[in-house]
């Protein structure tokens, strides 16, 4: 009877977040972003310039509905207000160039001047007993303010124009129906469709906020991706320089002093403690090197190269690694490959660093076209919103090695294990598979 692999007896009571992702920030999170603040702002300042053009628009023809065919009663005065209208939207059209971010948040309340201006002239025009067309042609510039509306990142400030803009709308087509004798019929029928603008400038109003917010994310993600790679460079030059310090260079530097008992002559035995110190540091940069660029990996496939990654860390941290490469055919080769072993590599370094945990699992498996590797540490333990804490802090390690796993159909996740310790799987869909035939020359036998 085969033994049940490690993901599968994982899988058993496994939770944590299936998309593998981290939660989208919204505005109010983004605006706190240095770098991301622009962003927001220019798409605010875009949507104000909309508005404003809108608005020239709809003072354009408010003013050639009262020129072409003014009221039969208060024309002076509707032409006064429709010029002074004109007159305001576009120095709101010159201003617009020069707008402050801290106006961005009351360019809203002109939609309210929009609609005084409309209810004020089609009062007038319907004042009079005589047939008139001016006030039945000015209610269809209600249509306009949900487009102006729409153009909002908040969707309830737009509901909160919307709203009163239907029920003014219908209080003023009713006002137009006394000269013009228009069916109550047609008035819903207008009202009902204005409505329906209304509620899609809503609709319209909650997808732009969404997509701001999505690019607002990637653009925040992006930023902190950037920053942490410098930093795990640093931290991967940091980590090699007291490597080569801490482990070759000491048994090359006591190489050279026993060359120099070897000169004198005093020690028969300085000879050959030089050579085990020269072996010594040429396993330890072997070592180094083999983290590094791991040409194991090419040669023997990802299970020999984890193995090797394995014995590398427990040389140096106070860990018992076992390995387990059963389920990985020895000859299989896979494009994935180096990112599965930059990621196991990732993990090892979070369980060393951060765990503080005795003993390692770590497996790598290949089961109905899926390639998987799985860490299981004995530690502290951590989950999903133990990583987006950390994310939040800058250690986007983890999330590096996340992305580009979803980028190839993969998934990174990470979750607390119930009898204390973390359990680690990535697993990445593989398309492009290799076998080498086995060899009689083990790839790994120095000559």
């Amino acid at each position: 009877m085969t033994r049940p692999s490690l993901f599968r007896r994982l899988s058993y009571g496994r939770s944590g977040n299936p998309d593998g992702q981290a939660p989208q920030l919204g505005l109010t999170e983004l605006i706190d972003e240095p770098r991301i603040s622009e962003i927001l702002i220019d798409h605010a300042l875009l949507g104000v310039r909309v508005q404003v053009v809108l608005r020239m628009l709809l003072s354009v023809f408010v003013l050639a509905t009262v020129l072409l065919d003014p009221p039969a009663d208060g024309a002076a005065f509707c032409i006064v207000v429709a010029v002074l209208y004109a007159v305001w939207c576009l120095a709101g059209v010159l201003a617009a160039s020069r707008i402050r971010v801290g106006m961005i948040r009351f360019a809203w309340l002109a939609l309210f001047v929009d609609l005084a201006v409309l209810v004020v002239l089609i009062v007038v025009a319907s004042r009079s007993d005589q047939v008139s067309w001016t006030s039945d042609v000015l209610v269809n510039g209600f249509v306009a303010i949900p487009m102006i509306a729409a153009t909002q990142l908040r969707p309830r400030v737009c509901a909160l124009v919307v709203i009163p803009t239907v029920v003014v709308y219908f209080l003023a087509s009713a006002l137009a129906r006394v000269p013009n004798g228009e069916p109550w019929s047609l008035i819903a029928m207008r009202t009902l469709v204005v409505a329906i603008l209304a509620l899609g400038s809503v609709m319209l109003s909650t997808v732009q906020r969404s997509r701001v917010s999505t690019i607002g994310s990637l653009a925040a993600q992006r930023a902190r991706l950037l920053d942490e790679t410098v930093r795990i460079e640093e931290r991967e030059r940091r980590d090699l320089a007291e490597h080569l310090h801490d482990g070759a260079l000491q048994y090359v530097l006591g190489a050279r002093q026993e060359l120099d008992a070897a000169r004198d002559g005093t020690d028969p035995d300085a000879l050959a403690r030089v050579d085990t110190a020269l072996r010594e540091a040429s396993r330890l940069l072997r070592s180094t090197l083999g983290e590094l660029h791991p040409a194991v990996l090419e040669q023997g496939g990802l299970a020999a190269a984890v193995t090797d990654l394995a014995a590398s860390v427990e040389q140096r941290a106070p860990l018992t690694i076992s390995v387990d490469t059963v389920g990985w055919p020895s000859d299989l080769r896979t494009t994935s490959d180096p990112m599965l072993f930059a990621t196991a590599r990732e993990l090892l370094t979070n369980v060393v660093k951060h765990a503080d945990a005795h003993t390692v699992e770590l497996s790598v498996e290949f089961d109905d076209g899926t390639a998987r590797v799985i860490v299981v540490d004995d530690g502290r333990g951590v989950d999903e919103s133990t990583l987006d804490r950390r994310v939040a802090e800058g250690h986007i390690g983890l999330v590096s090695r996340r992305v580009r796993l979803e980028q190839q159909g993969g998934s990174l996740t990470v979750t607390r294990r119930p009898g204390g310790g973390t359990a680690a799987i990535a697993e990445v869909p593989v398309v492009d598979v290799g076998a080498r035939a086995q060899s009689n020359v083990d790839p790994l036998s120095e000559p």
